[in-house]
């Protein structure tokens, strides 16, 4: 039987935790500053597909290099880390340059550097200690960075300010905190 399993829980968790996050603020610049909504939304496509594919894989291997018990322990931490980490809201340093390059090109480098040690990039490496198949990972942590993210190209400033962010939040936080307790509860895999 084929299921979607995978693929549901990575995009609801990535698009919870994507909201109010530094690269959804860094998507209302890029489009406040370029105003070509279709290359933004490719470069964020791109950018993701790569960080998170490399964090998806890196999460698979870690299943390999850890006993299933340590590993038990070390991802329900990291996900009540995350979880933790979810409740504070970002913020994008105002002093930050965008790069002067195309739109494509500019988000596809602004995005993968803002991913790294981003707390969805820490995600879709959980994730993929969690659960497989490993291509349901990576597209449903990727379809979550544009779910959260592309509303945000399109609808510009006035989308942005009416974000209930401390409720999603709270929400992703949440979901991340179940994940805690069942990967403590059940183990992983």
């Amino acid at each position: 039987m084929f299921s979607l399993q995978a693929l549901l829980v990575s995009t609801g968790t990535v698009t919870l935790a994507e909201i109010g996050d530094k690269t959804q603020l860094l998507a209302l610049l890029l489009a406040a500053r370029y105003r070509k909504p279709w290359p933004i939304a490719l470069g964020i496509l791109a950018a993701t597909l790569v960080n998170h594919a490399i964090s998806a894989w890196l999460g698979a291997e870690l299943t390999d290099w850890l006993s299933p018990d340590v590993l038990r322990w070390v991802v329900a931490a990291s996900f009540l880390a995350v979880a933790l980490w979810t409740l504070k809201p970002d913020r994008l340093d105002e002093n930050e340059k965008l790069p002067a390059h195309g739109a494509f090109l500019a988000t596809t480098m602004a995005f993968f550097l803002a991913e790294i040690g981003d707390k969805t990039q820490v995600a879709t490496v959980l994730l993929a200690t969690r659960y497989d198949p490993l291509w349901q990972v990576i597209a449903g942590t990727t379809i979550g960075m544009l779910l959260a993210n592309l509303p945000v190209v399109w609808l510009g400033h006035r989308f942005a300010d009416r974000l209930p962010l401390k409720l999603a939040r709270t929400l992703a936080a949440a979901v991340f905190f179940g994940l805690a307790l069942w990967v403590a509860w059940r183990g992983v895999g």
